[in-house]
């Protein structure tokens, strides 16, 4: 009987596995010229099978000559086979199709034909037509500019330090702009600066073409923020702008402003009158009555330019913004096309306005509140040889009681007057010359109120000194 060791043989460097006892049947597979000497001993019975090892060791050298592949192996050899041959069937089953090859027109998506154009975005699109050409940007000659890098922009945009806008103002190449945006020149040419370069103007002609031209200072209106220069242009390349009324003006009505923001020639925003009869301080420090609030995007660049009404008509020149940081938040001033009419001709005419004045000096909101003036405006002096005191109008005064408040303006001629602001605004509209009616309350007593008499004196306008 043949002897079996229960213990498993270690695995042979060669990779293949010995069973502890070499059976009969294995025996049988292998020729006896392949079979170790060692291997080949009868056994005890004489039945002609191969002997078993006689120790561990000689089994371990035994089986590792012999080199017989054990049958699990094959098996799992077997097995590993058919899963490659599985996985492999599987994986080319899921494989897509080899695509064909598509042609640009193929892949290029359709383009659906342009809608027709709203009727709000035509009248746009009419007003920036009708207007377009009678923009020009305007910048102060002295400046050479700055950089928008260093205030964190790209820097592909370059703002100058004088960049503004202007509209042509007629035929003989007349442009309007803001004082403030030709300021730096003009203070460091000062009294003479009549008649000298002030200014490069970008202007679209009729052809399209745009050109810079040398502008000429016509004439200032420091109190108003409004100066004129002059290029020399052929008539037949300029368009003038069409103007229009600022007196029926109406909050909520739509308006368009076209400008150069921060050096972007001919740009459009849009917005409505958001208010009236606003007291504007502007750049040059003046307090300009009658402005007109808007919600139009304005910004750096659009000062001089235009405010148009739905009919694109100008009804304001931009002026100034109210913003923390500089640029639009919403509320945008321009001053009233009514007060340009009137200040421009003269400036072309004159070089200087001579606007009509009562002769008197209104008194601050500060010094009227103390003296329980709530409403109309406060003469606080009266100035000798002027149309006030020849209208027998009074000042505030020190009487027995203490500090007697002057007459208070309230009305002139039909307009109402319930601040000083607007009280600027009506001698606006008259002229030199000119015969009104002025209303006030008048106090004869240290307390105002319900003593003050209403007075209506006529005055004849003189010009400003």
């Amino acid at each position: 009987m043949l002897s079996r060791l229960t213990r498993p043989v270690a695995h042979s460097p060669s990779g293949w596995h010995c069973r502890p006892t070499c059976p009969a049947s294995h025996a049988k597979t292998i020729p006896s010229s392949h079979v170790p000497r060692h291997c080949l001993k009868s056994s005890a019975s004489a039945s002609g099978n191969l002997g078993s090892c006689s120790t561990r060791e000689e089994e371990q050298t035994t089986h590792q000559q012999c080199r017989v592949p054990c049958q699990h192996e094959a098996r799992a050899s077997r097995r590993q086979m058919l899963l490659m041959s599985l996985a492999s069937t599987l994986l080319s089953s899921t494989l897509p199709a080899k695509a064909e090859s598509l042609t640009l027109e193929q892949v290029t998506p359709a383009v659906l034909a342009r809608r027709p154009l709203t009727s709000r975005e035509q009248a746009l699109i009419d007003i920036f037509d009708q207007n377009t050409a009678s923009v020009v940007s305007i910048y102060d000659f002295t400046l050479v500019g700055r950089t928008a890098v260093s205030q964190g922009a790209s820097a592909e945009v370059d703002v100058p330090e004088g960049n503004g806008s202007g509209v042509v103002f007629d035929k003989d190449g007349h442009i309007v702009t803001n004082y403030h945006v030709l300021q730096s020149i003009l203070k460091a040419l000062g009294p003479g600066a009549q008649g000298k370069r002030v200014a490069r103007v970008t202007l679209q002609g009729l052809d399209g073409l745009q050109r810079v031209y040398d502008g000429v200072l016509v004439g200032v209106d420091r109190e108003r923020d409004l100066a004129v220069v002059k290029i020399n242009v052929p008539p037949e390349q300029l368009r003038p702008i069409v103007l229009g009324t600022s007196s029926n003006l109406k909050v909520g009505q739509q308006v368009a402003a076209i400008g150069c923001p921060f050096g972007f020639d001919h740009t459009l925003t849009t917005g409505v009158v958001s208010g009236l009869n606003r007291q504007v301080r502007s750049l040059a420090g003046s307090l300009i009555p009658g402005g007109i609030q808007t919600d139009a995007s304005i910004n750096p660049g659009n000062s001089g330019g235009p405010l148009l009404d739905s009919r694109g008509l100008l009804i304001g020149i931009n002026t100034a913004i109210f913003s923390n940081t500089g640029t639009s938040v919403g509320i945008g001033f321009a001053l009233p096309v009514d007060a340009i009419a009137r200040v421009v001709p003269q400036l072309i005419a004159n070089g200087s306005v001579v606007r009509p004045s009562l002769g008197v000096q209104i008194a601050t909101d500060t010094i009227a509140a103390r003296l329980q003036v709530t409403r109309g405006a406060l003469i606080q002096a009266v100035q000798p040889g002027s149309a006030a005191q020849k209208a027998g109008l009074l000042a505030t005064r020190r009487g027995l009681g203490g500090i007697v408040p002057g007459d208070v303006i309230v009305q002139v001629g039909s307009m109402a007057i319930d601040s000083p602001a607007a009280l600027a605004q009506a001698l606006d509209q008259a002229s030199v010359g000119d015969v009104v009616s002025v209303t006030v309350l008048r106090s004869t007593d240290a307390s105002f109120g319900a003593l003050a008499q209403e007075v209506i004196v006529s005055v004849t306008l003189k010009a400003s000194e």
